[in-house]
C-alpha cells in the first residue's frame, strides 16, 4: 500500500491521472462542516513557527493550485519556519509536523528582521511569478486570434533532459520507452508539445485541424482535435505509443498532449512532418513513373504488414488493424515512400487472452473504401483476421488510385477516386453497397495495363484484394514479398 501511495502521489505532481472521486481532508477552518472538506486536488497538513509558538493548519487545496507540476508551491516547506506535507488520499493530513529547531546564533534566535525576509522572500518570487504568467497569458490570447499558436514553456523537466543541441530524432532514439519505440515518457513528450510554435493550417478533418508546426527550427505536424473528438485523440494517441509499433512506413509519433487556451481545451497529437501532404494530394498534383509507383506501393504495403503483425515477447506488439485506410490516411514522404498514419479507429489483438479492444460499432471508416462484409454487417468482430481483410480491401483501392496515375510511354489518366463512376462524390452506404455488394463491380482494371509488366502485377494485386470473401484476399505480408521481387526485376533501389 505504501509503495501504490507513493506511485499515485508522484503521478498526480506530474499531472499523469486525474483524480476521480473528491477526496475527503482534515480542514482546521471548517467549523460548519465538522472541520472536513472536500477537494479535486490534494489535502495539506502545515506547521509554522511563528513568535515562538506552533501553529497548525490542515486544508484542501485545489487541483488547479497545485502548480507547477511537480514542486507545487503550496506544498513547499521553509526549514525552520515552515513544515509542509501535501497527500493524496482521504483524511490523509492528520499528522502531526515538527519544525526544526531555529538555528542558533551568538545573538540567539533569529530577530523580526531575519524571520521578514525568510516569509517575505517566497511572497515576492511568488508575486514575481504570478505577474509573469499574467502577462504571458494576456500575451498568448492576443496573439491567438491571428494564429494559433503556444509559446508557453513548461520548464519543469526540460534542463533536466532536452539538451539545447537536441533535435526530435536525437530525442526519440535516445529516450524511445526501453528502446522499444513506444514513444517518448509523458513528462517528455508535454514539454516538447508546450514549446511548439505554430506556423500554418495545413489541413482540416472531422476531427480538428493539421498545423505545420516549429520545434528548435524543426518541421512537426500536429494534429489538433476539438474537445468533442476527445475519444479519437486519446485512442490514436494510446495506439501510436503501442511497443515495437515504430517503422518507417508508419507516420512517426512524437507526442501528445491537451492543453487550455483560456477559451477551450486543445487536443494536440504531435508527429513528423511530410511536406507532400497525403497520397490524395499528391496523386491530384503529380503523376508517378513506374519505379515511384512501385515505391509508393510496396512501401504502403511495408507499413500494412508491421501495423497487422503480431511481434511476440516481453518487448512485443500485438497486431494492430487500421479500419480507415485511405489515399487521404496515408502521407508521402520525401524519399517518395510512404507513411500510413490516422489510427483513431485502429483496433489491437491481444493474443494472450484472445481479445480485441474494440467499440461496438462495425460500420466504422469510410464508406467508398469500406469491404463488402463492412457494408453487409457480416464482418465477424470477434475474429481479428477479419479486419485484417478489411483493410488489405482497401488497400487494393488505393492501389488502383496509384497505378492509374502511373505515367507510361507518355500516357496516364487523370485521378479519380475509387467507383467514381459508379457513385455520386459523398455515396450512402445502401449506394455503395448496391455497387459493392449486390452488382459486384470493382474499378475498372484497363486492358493496355497487361502491356507493361509492373502494371499487368499491379492490376492482378488488385483483383486479389478484392474478393468477395475476405479470406480469400492475399495478406499484406504476401503483397510486400510480391512488390519486392517486382522491384529486383525492375531494378529499383528502395
Amino acid at each position: 500500500m505504501a509503495l501504490k501511495h507513493i506511485i499515485l502521489t508522484l503521478l498526480t505532481l506530474f499531472g499523469l491521472v486525474a483524480i476521480g472521486d473528491a477526496l475527503r481532508c482534515n480542514c482546521t477552518n471548517c467549523a460548519k462542516s465538522g472541520y472536513e472538506c472536500e477537494t479535486d486536488g490534494a489535502c495539506m497538513a502545515s506547521t509554522s513557527f511563528i513568535q515562538g509558538h506552533e501553529q497548525h493548519v490542515r486544508i484542501c487545496i485545489t487541483r488547479d493550485s497545485l502548480v507547477p507540476p511537480g514542486q507545487p508551491f503550496y506544498c513547499l516547506s521553509a526549514e525552520g519556519l515552515l513544515n509542509t506535507h501535501c497527500c493524496y488520499t482521504d483524511y490523509c493530513n492528520s499528522v502531526d509536523l515538527k519544525v526544526p529547531s531555529l538555528p542558533v546564533s551568538s545573538g540567539g534566535p533569529w530577530g523580526p528582521v531575519e524571520l521578514v525576509a525568510v516569509i517575505a522572500g517566497p511572497v515576492f518570487l511568488l508575486c514575481m511569478l504570478l505577474l509573469v504568467g499574467l502577462f504571458l497569458f494576456q500575451h498568448h490570447q492576443r496573439a491567438y486570434s491571428h494564429r494559433q499558436r503556444l509559446e508557453v514553456e513548461d520548464p519543469s523537466c526540460e534542463h533536466l533532459y532536452l539538451a539545447k543541441d537536441k533535435t526530435l530524432q536525437d530525442l526519440i532514439y535516445d529516450m524511445s520507452t526501453s528502446g522499444s519505440g513506444s514513444g517518448l515518457p509523458l513528462f517528455v513528450q508535454r514539454t516538447v508539445a508546450r514549446t511548439i510554435v505554430l506556423q500554418e493550417i495545413i489541413g482540416k478533418g472531422r476531427f480538428g485541424e493539421v498545423w505545420r508546426g516549429k520545434w528548435r527550427g524543426g518541421d512537426v505536424a500536429v494534429k489538433i482535435f476539438s474537445s468533442r473528438e476527445e475519444r479519437s485523440w486519446f485512442r490514436e494517441a494510446e495506439i501510436y505509443q503501442t511497443v515495437m509499433l515504430r517503422h518507417e512506413n508508419i507516420l512517426g509519433f512524437i507526442a501528445a498532449d491537451n492543453k487550455d487556451n483560456g477559451t477551450w481545451t486543445q487536443l494536440w497529437l504531435v508527429s513528423d512532418y511530410h511536406e507532400h501532404g497525403s497520397l490524395f494530394d499528391y496523386l491530384n498534383h503529380y503523376s508517378v513513373t513506374i519505379e515511384g509507383m512501385i515505391k509508393l506501393a510496396l512501401s504502403a504495403a511495408s507499413g500494412l504488414a508491421h501495423l497487422h503483425m503480431e511481434i511476440l515477447g516481453t518487448q512485443g506488439k500485438p497486431g494492430i488493424a487500421h479500419r480507415d485506410l485511405k489515399s487521404k490516411n496515408i502521407l508521402v514522404k520525401k524519399n517518395g515512400m510512404c507513411a500510413i498514419a490516422d489510427l483513431g479507429l485502429a483496433v489491437r489483438h491481444e493474443s494472450i487472452s484472445d481479445t480485441i479492444d474494440i467499440a461496438p460499432n462495425q460500420r466504422v471508416g469510410t464508406k467508398r473504401y469500406m469491404a463488402p462484409e463492412v457494408l453487409e454487417e457480416t464482418i465477424n468482430m470477434k475474429h481479428f483476421d477479419s479486419f485484417k481483410c478489411a483493410d488489405i480491401y482497401a488497400l487494393g483501392l488505393v492501389y488502383w488510385e496509384i497505378a492509374r496515375r502511373c505515367n507510361t510511354g507518355g500516357i496516364h489518366e487523370e485521378y479519380q477516386l475509387p467507383y467514381f463512376d459508379l457513385v455520386p462524390s459523398d455515396p450512402s452506404i445502401d449506394e455503395m453497397r448496391k455497387v459493392v455488394c449486390d452488382q459486384r463491380l470493382r474499378p475498372n482494371v484497363p486492358n493496355w495495363w497487361q502491356s507493361y509488366e509492373s502494371l499487368r502485377v499491379m492490376g492482378k494485386i488488385m483483383r486479389e484484394c478484392w474478393y468477395s470473401n475476405g479470406a480469400a484476399r492475399l495478406t499484406a505480408l504476401r503483397i510486400k514479398k510480391t512488390l519486392a521481387q517486382l522491384s529486383v526485376e525492375e531494378d529499383i533501389k528502395m
